[in-house]
């Protein structure tokens, strides 16, 4: 069976229950994986809190007195390189919000999207799977993922998708297949959605947008509050990519950045489209004490400040029949 994700306030919880969940779900899964069995439903509804590590960095600092049974713990309960990933992952492992993927697939409807292959190539637990909306439900679904234990995770959520456990450059998928996400493997006129950090919109330095720009057309973009992702506090955008039919050589307006009226440096896109930006821009001391920017909320609830922008995002994609792929070409290996 596939999960589906009911619950809209998936990882809203403090650090301890957030460490606690995710152990929870590291034991449950061992135990299947010692069984040889699938998960049950209400084991996955345990499964389904595991959030990775992004934002729990106390629970591998020998030197925190208040987190040293959780480390003790985590240092018995993981394999010396299961451990050593998920410590290197406290930096950048953060799941994307049920809110912020309903209001993705929200604007692909929005677009003409009904059905197709959708590839997930960094799925962690698959949270993109368990919100699929049922009109969507015709759908194939990939998932690539990294990490050995969010892989498998997934794979006990979404038993009935194909999920690799691999590096996504090392993943033997087909390109011009899917109808969203990443550029090489996305069919023309295919539709990519993802969430990226500010500073693919916003270095100076512009040769990733003009790369980008070249294949695709800019849709249209999203920057998120700094607590879409919880006590994170960092600036994401949602970007929306049509690829072209081939690739072009011309520079559109996002490819460069602006300085607005303040003097904060940011994408001409969202100098030209201030609706897009779904807070107040403010001055902020980053790491380092280096100045740096950041996108303080408004009042009003984050899934309706989507609504309202998921409608500026314009485009159309055509309809095509799925053309399955020989399951063998991405059969799940164990990442060593």
């Amino acid at each position: 069976i596939n999960y589906q994700i009911m619950d809209k306030d998936l990882g809203k919880r403090t650090p301890k229950e957030r460490y606690n969940d995710n152990v929870a779900a590291i034991r449950l899964l061992f135990s299947l994986e010692k069984q040889g069995r699938n998960a049950t439903k209400d084991e996955q509804n345990i499964l389904s809190r595991y959030v990775g590590w992004g934002g729990l960095a106390d629970a591998f600092d020998e030197s925190k007195s208040n987190w040293a049974n959780e480390h003790l713990e985590l240092k018995s309960l993981l394999s010396e390189e299961e451990y050593k990933s998920a410590r290197e992952s406290t930096l950048t492992s953060f799941y994307t919000s049920p809110v912020v993927i309903e209001s993705i697939y929200k604007a692909l409807n929005n677009l003409g999207f009904r059905h197709g292959n959708i590839l997930e190539p960094s799925c962690g637990i698959g949270n993109f799977f368990g919100m699929l909306p049922d009109e969507m439900k015709d759908s194939k679904m990939y998932g690539v993922e990294l990490d050995s234990i969010s892989g498998r995770i997934a794979k006990q959520l979404y038993q009935n998708s194909n999920i690799a456990i691999e590096g996504y450059e090392e993943t033997k998928l087909p390109d011009s297949f899917f109808d969203a996400k990443t550029i090489d493997k996305v069919r023309p006129n295919g539709i990519i959605a993802f969430v990226t950090s500010r500073y693919t919109m916003d270095k100076r330095n512009s040769n990733v947008r003009r790369y980008i720009n070249e294949r695709c057309e800019l849709l249209g973009a999203i920057r998120l509050p700094n607590d879409a992702f919880g006590d994170t506090k960092a600036v994401s955008d949602i970007l929306f990519l049509q690829k072209r039919e081939r690739p072009v050589l011309k520079d559109d307006d996002w490819v460069s950045t602006g300085i607005t009226e303040e003097g904060y440096v940011i994408n001409q896109y969202y100098i030209d489209h201030p609706e897009m930006i779904l807070g107040t821009i403010e001055k902020t001391h980053a790491m380092y004490g280096r100045e740096d920017i950041t996108v303080v909320g408004y009042d009003e609830p984050l899934n309706e400040l989507l609504e309202k922008a998921i409608y500026n995002i314009k485009g159309h994609i055509d309809e095509v029949d799925i053309v399955e792929e020989n399951e063998n070409e991405i059969e799940s290996i164990p990442a060593d």
